[in-house]
């Protein structure tokens, strides 16, 4: 199971925001964000939605809905 979790590096550490019970030896992978990018989750769900929800081959059904 994936789960995201916020975290912040202070003194070479990696800190959870949030507490979590996370056992010793779980394999992580972590995402190192550039620190002007506060919108780069915000980003990349509008991306995705826009996959979804802007594309032509939903037009089709636009059109019924008029008729």
């Amino acid at each position: 199971m994936l789960n995201t979790v916020k975290a912040i590096v202070r003194k070479k550490r990696i800190e959870l925001e949030e507490p979590m019970n996370i056992p010793d030896g779980t394999k992580l992978l972590v995402v190192i964000l550039e620190e002007d990018d506060d919108k780069f989750w915000q980003n990349a769900g509008s991306s995705s939605l826009d996959k979804i929800w802007k594309n032509t081959e939903d037009d089709v059904y636009a059109k019924l809905i008029k008729k």
